[in-house]
């Protein structure tokens, strides 16, 4: 940072800014957790001493809030994958069932909307699709901040919903599915290889929020990557050029994540395991009726309070994904 040519490139530099202070951050936590121990431990011994009741339950409690703190720290050193420190892009489509899955899709957003808020994360929507009748089609968000990707990127995979479904006269149990994707934002330093004569690019008007000018010019880009398959659109911005970027910023992500994948399963294939790798497998189960419970099939962690949960308390859930995969792998 203290070279000449640091601000030469003004985002590559904001990159090392940003990571000079996650660092420092991290240094700070870890000396002011162990300053908090030395000092438990001097009332620890006041109280072999004196005796002194209050001293003991002022103390007790401190030792719990401790106790978290070294967890949440704890498991921010989990994430030692080497995107988990991105920005992560999340994408959600609710599987058939019309009306019903559509609802379900809106409930997953609002849960994902509610826990990066609680992270103090920025929330920008690149797609939006409304359902036809309510939720949503399909929710293409990035989250940023750090350590964003290497938590959310416990969420891939298919939730299934099992309630009385409100859209339903006769109040009967529906069970409804929505698969979530997950890939970290990739940095410039990133080197994907995408032709130009591998992409089809479309226009089409925006339909999500953005005023009149966003809706009255075909400024949203869809872009579809022919070898694979791959589609990814961005209407999130009233310029063309901005939304092309952002396209091309998520298909190099998809493609990068299609690799790596690719890669993890030649590998279990040559350790002999049996284990399916992809965003398709159910990974947790959303049971409302007839009782109540939250369980990720992964790990086997369940929960009760699905309300909770629903209002974006996911921790539990991550801490858990974690510490699996790091036994996992």
């Amino acid at each position: 940072m203290s070279e000449p040519s640091f601000w030469d490139n003004s985002e590559k530099a904001q990159i090392v800014i940003d990571k000079s202070n996650q660092l420092k951050a991290q240094y700070e936590t870890f000396n002011e957790l162990e300053s908090t121990l030395e000092e438990l431990i001097l009332m620890y011994e006041m109280i072999l001493e004196e005796e002194d009741p209050d001293i003991f339950s002022e103390l007790i409690n401190n030792v719990k809030e401790l106790k978290q703190e070294v967890e949440k720290y704890e498991l921010a050193q989990l994430l030692s994958e080497e995107y988990d420190h991105n920005n992560a892009i999340i994408e959600l489509h609710p599987g058939a069932g019309g009306t019903e899955s559509q609802d379900w899709g809106s409930m997953l957003l609002r849960m994902y909307t509610r826990w990066a808020d609680s992270k103090g994360y920025q929330i920008e929507t690149l797609d939006y699709q409304s359902g036809d009748e309510a939720g949503i089609k399909s929710v293409t968000l990035l989250v940023k901040g750090f350590n964003a990707y290497g938590y959310l990127k416990s969420e891939k995979g298919v939730h299934r919903l099992v309630r009385i479904s409100p859209f339903d006269s006769n109040s009967r149990r529906h069970t409804s599915f929505c698969s979530v994707d997950v890939m970290p934002e990739l940095t410039d330093d990133v080197t994907v290889d995408i032709k130009s004569d591998d992409l089809k690019v479309d226009t089409f008007r925006a339909s999500g929020a953005g005023g009149q000018h966003i809706n009255k010019t075909d400024s949203a880009i869809r872009i579809t990557h022919l070898p694979t398959g791959v589609v990814v659109s961005s209407q999130a911005q009233r310029s063309q050029i901005k939304n092309r970027e952002q396209a091309m910023g998520m298909l190099k992500a998809k493609l990068y994540q299609i690799e790596e994948e690719k890669k993890e399963q030649e590998a279990a294939a040559i350790r002999g395991e049996q284990k399916e790798i992809g965003w398709g497998s159910q990974i947790r189960s959303y049971v409302f009726h007839p009782y109540s419970m939250i369980k990720d099939h992964r790990t086997n962690f369940e929960i009760g309070n699905t309300q909770s949960v629903m209002d974006g308390d996911l921790d539990n859930f991550i801490d858990a994904y974690l510490r699996w995969k790091m036994s996992d792998s």
